[in-house]
C-alpha cells in the first residue's frame, strides 16, 4: 500500500507539473499585454487561465465544489483572506471566484520553484520572506499599490496550512495589506481542502471542498479603532463559519 500511495501522490504531482505547462501560451499572452501596459487585457487573461487551469485541475481530481456567496464578490480589487487547510485550497479559491483576476501572496521558497514561482508572478502575485520585517513591509506595500492600480490579491494569515478543519491564529500583519490599500476585505472560508492530501497524506480523489465568500469589509470607511480591532473580527467570522459547517 505505501509504494501503491507513492506512485499515486508522484503521478499527482507529475500532473500538476503537466498542467503549469499546458497553459503557458497564456502566460505569454499576459506577458505581452503587461508590456504594453493594457492592465484591462491583463487582469482578463489572468483571470481566464486561473479559471481554466483551476477547473482543469478539479475535474482530474474529481472535487466537487460547494460555493456559497459568490454574489459578495465586489467589481474591483479587493484583499482575499482566508484560513489555510491545505496545498489544494489555491485551486478551490481560484474555482469559488472564477472570473476575477486574483493573485497570491505566496513564501519567498517558491519563487524558486520551477514553473510555480514564474506562474505566480505572471498572475500578479507577491512573495514575501518572513522572518524578514524589512522585506516583508516591502513586499506588503508593492502589494498595496498593485490593489490601488486594480488588481486583487490573496493573503492566508495563518502563514501555513493547518492540514485539518481547525485553524492556527491569524497573524495580525497579514491585513496591512489590506489597510494599506484602504481595499475592501473579502474573507474567504475553505472548509474540507485537507482530505484531498494532508489528511492521509495520499491523494484522494472525490472529494467535497465548500468555499463561504463572506461579504465584503469596507477598510476605507473603518476609523483606527475598527482597523485594529478588524484582524480578531475576521479570524472570529470564519471559525465561526467552518464550526457551523461541521454541525
Amino acid at each position: 500500500r505505501f509504494i501503491v500511495n507513492k506512485i499515486r501522490n508522484l503521478g499527482a504531482i507529475l500532473f500538476l507539473i503537466w498542467s503549469g505547462i499546458k497553459f503557458l501560451p497564456f502566460r505569454s499572452k499576459i506577458k505581452r499585454a503587461r508590456a504594453a501596459g493594457n492592465q484591462a487585457e491583463e487582469t482578463r487573461l489572468i483571470a481566464e487561465v486561473t479559471a481554466r487551469w483551476s477547473e482543469y485541475v478539479s475535474k482530474h481530481f474529481d472535487i466537487r465544489y460547494e460555493v456559497i456567496g459568490k454574489e459578495n464578490l465586489p467589481d474591483g480589487s479587493c484583499v482575499f483572506i482566508a484560513n489555510h487547510q491545505a496545498h489544494f485550497d489555491i485551486m478551490a479559491l481560484l474555482y469559488a471566484v472564477s472570473g476575477k483576476q486574483t493573485g497570491f501572496i505566496a513564501k519567498n521558497e517558491f519563487s524558486k520553484v520551477p514553473l510555480l514561482g514564474k506562474w505566480i508572478y505572471a498572475t500578479r502575485g507577491l512573495f514575501i520572506k518572513r522572518g524578514d520585517v524589512r522585506e516583508s513591509l516591502k513586499t506588503i506595500n508593492e502589494g498595496a499599490e498593485l490593489i490601488n492600480q486594480g488588481f486583487s490579491l490573496v493573503i492566508f494569515p495563518e502563514g501555513t496550512r493547518s492540514q485539518k478543519r481547525e485553524m492556527a491564529d491569524f497573524k495580525p500583519g497579514s491585513f496591512k495589506l489590506a489597510t494599506k490599500a484602504k481595499a475592501p476585505v473579502v474573507p474567504i472560508v475553505i472548509d474540507g481542502t485537507y482530505k484531498v492530501f494532508e489528511q492521509k497524506r495520499k491523494v484522494s480523489k472525490g472529494e467535497t471542498v465548500r468555499v463561504t465568500i463572506l461579504p465584503a469589509i469596507d477598510t476605507a470607511s473603518l476609523d483606527r479603532k475598527s482597523l485594529a480591532a478588524l484582524p480578531n473580527q475576521i479570524e472570529e467570522a470564519i471559525k465561526e463559519c467552518l464550526a457551523a459547517d461541521a454541525n
